[in-house]
């Protein structure tokens, strides 16, 4: 991924409406700062046990992308979590919401964008759904598309783009 950026493929498939661009101003947290990957989602709120269900299986390079809704109230993953993305071969996870364990989640080599932070943990009850399509920042990430991140932004796609 380090020699695709978001702005070359946008400039050379925006056009093509192959691409959206999320406008949420998301932080770097993960100890990788540019990933890509096929696109998996969680919607939650507040609970974050879907969350480490699908970090705990194989990710394949895949991207979990995670709509919280934007709340800051609760962290939807952690270092304990975090690490079971890297153990298990995630890409990246993108989170419109809060991670916590910020200085941690730096040594992962896994990339993690979230809105914020915050130390308080999340509820466990496992409300929320599994490969939903979900939207935010004017951008749906549908699962089996393709994201892509680095420090310019985040893109949804409709596939792998080359």
């Amino acid at each position: 991924m380090a020699d695709i950026s978001t702005a070359d493929l946008v400039d050379v498939h925006m056009a093509s409406g192959r691409v959206q661009s999320c406008e949420i101003q998301f932080r770097q947290f993960g100890g990788v700062t540019a990933f890509a990957g096929p696109i998996r989602t969680v919607k939650c709120h507040q609970d974050n046990a879907l969350v480490k269900k699908m970090l705990s299986e194989p990710g394949n390079n895949a991207v979990l992308v995670v709509d919280g809704g934007g709340s800051l109230r609760s962290a939807l993953l952690g270092d304990l979590i975090g690490a079971l993305a890297v153990k298990n071969g995630w890409a990246g996870v993108i989170i419109w919401g809060a991670v916590r364990d910020t200085s941690a989640l730096k040594s992962l080599s896994v990339g993690i964008k979230a809105i914020g932070s915050n130390p308080q943990r999340s509820s466990k009850a496992g409300a929320g759904d599994v490969d939903i399509p979900i939207t935010f920042g004017n951008a749906t990430f549908v699962p089996g598309g393709w994201v892509y991140s680095d420090d310019d932004g985040v893109l949804s796609a409709d596939g792998e783009l080359t």
